[in-house]
């Protein structure tokens, strides 16, 4: 419920009053004498969604836009007409110069907005090379991207082009922003020894996480924007922060200037794309959902030039999520390819030594070295095989190359296989029911050999 104060211009209020009576609201008047062009203030209980409308009818009144007009979201209200007003309006959307109002608060001033960029984005790049998922929820709590999303929607819906292309604004010198730092950041950890010397960021798992984006990510972009504009227009604010970090903007951007600082462009560039999907799916489920929701612009003239405004920005956008899809299917296809092999590579070898069935020798692990950027440049697979062996059978010198025609055959592609032995011995009490479940164990003083199927290692 909205309590919505409203002063009376001179010689509108009983015009004022019979309009408030024929919508049936409860109000109270009091005389103004603060302003010598106002007679009285009015102030009237009714439901969110009806404030918009209700205001229409004042100004058709009498009431001036421009006058003083404050609308206040309340606890109770006991009305004997609050049902009747509750059936009339029965929406939860809010009006649009609270709509306004909010966006206006979601897009702060350029150094709070900056500051919390900035601290959001080192502690995300500290969360990366740490490898702490708290850390980095910390930082997408913190981080301000969302805001301007929403406010550019709002601002192209309500045709306030000021508002729209500075949301636009803050997105990319932010996004631009956050990446510049991650970098900087990235570089001065390595002159210190706060990093390991070498360190591989593709290893750490929460950087994984974040470059490899498919078709996944635009889903989520796409609800998380949905979200992101429900929770404003039914006056849900708390709401938005699990939408922050639902969608996550900072970390992929993070990832991105890390990628940038150790030297890996295939890292920047895929941070770079699941932050700039993101952002994109955000402002088009916004502002497709502003628009089916009703709003129009607070001057009821401009509503076909909004109209146009955002068929060309709904445009836009979808032609450059389209465009960033490519990648994104590529991704997709690809890791579902390679994770694919990966779970064929295992099960042939599985059948393999099921059907040799030598005793006491056990398939210990099988692991694929196969990602999709090894696809996408045409890698060769490596496939690393240990296999648990007695002291007194001698293993076989050509396995690895065996193993290689094998996958080659059935999986259609060449592969580098290496096999490595360890002594094993298996209790009497008890037979592995499964390869990969049996746990050999290592005699004291065991050796380890490798045998390769590429013609490099092959001895």
């Amino acid at each position: 419920m909205r309590l919505v104060q409203v002063l009376i211009p001179e010689g509108t209020r009983a015009s004022v009053v019979a309009t408030l009576d024929e919508q049936g609201i409860d109000y109270a008047i009091f005389d103004e004498v603060g302003r010598g062009d106002f007679e009285a203030m009015v102030q009237f209980p009714v439901p969110p969604s009806g404030v918009e409308s209700v205001l229409e009818e004042l100004t058709a009144a009498g009431i001036r836009e421009e006058a003083y007009t404050i609308v206040l979201p309340t606890e109770t209200v006991v009305s004997e007409r609050l049902a009747a007003l509750n059936e009339r309006f029965p929406g939860l959307r809010i009006s649009r110069d609270e709509l306004y109002a909010r966006a206006q608060d979601l897009a702060p001033a350029n150094s709070t907005f900056f500051a919390f960029l900035l601290l959001s984005t080192v502690i995300a790049a500290t969360g990366l090379l740490l490898d702490s998922a708290a850390t980095i929820i910390g930082a997408m709590v913190v981080a301000p991207l969302m805001g301007p999303a929403i406010s550019a929607s709002v601002g192209t819906i309500l045709d306030d082009r000021d508002m729209a292309a500075r949301g636009v604004r803050l997105q990319v010198v932010g996004l631009l922003a956050a990446i510049a730092t991650a970098a900087v950041l990235g570089w001065l950890l390595q002159q210190t020894f706060l990093i390991p010397p070498g360190l591989d960021i593709r290893t750490i798992s929460q950087v994984a996480e974040r470059t490899s984006p498919n078709f996944l990510s635009l889903f989520l972009a796409l609800g998380s924007g949905i979200a992101g504009a429900i929770s404003i227009m039914r006056g849900s604010g708390s709401t938005l922060v699990g939408v922050a970090i639902a969608v996550a903007l900072v970390p992929p951007a993070a990832t991105s200037g890390l990628g940038l600082a150790f030297g890996l462009p295939g890292v920047a560039l895929a941070g770079a794309v699941l932050v700039v999907v993101n952002l994109l799916a955000i402002n088009l489920s916004a502002l497709i959902l502003f628009y089916v929701a009703g709003f129009k612009p607070l001057d009821a003239g401009k509503y076909e030039g909004v109209r146009s405004s955002l068929v060309s920005r709904v445009t836009t956008i979808a032609v450059g999520i389209a465009v960033l899809c490519i990648v994104l299917g590529a991704v997709t296809v690809s890791t579902y390819q390679t994770q694919s092999y990966e779970r064929q590579t295992q099960v042939i070898l599985e059948q393999e030594f099921e059907q040799a069935n030598v005793e006491g020798v056990v398939l210990v692990s099988v692991t694929v070295d196969y990602t999709p950027v090894d696809l996408l440049i045409d890698e060769d697979p490596v496939v690393d095989v240990l296999v648990g062996i007695p002291r007194d059978l001698q293993a076989p010198p050509d396995l690895a190359q065996r193993f290689d025609d094998t996958l080659t055959e059935q999986l259609g592609r060449d592969v580098v296989v290496r096999v490595g032995f360890v002594e094993a011995q298996v209790s009497d009490g008890e037979t592995p029911t499964s390869p990969l479940a049996s746990s050999p164990r290592i005699t004291s003083g065991g050796s380890i050999a490798l045998a390769s199927s590429a013609p490099a290692l092959s001895s």
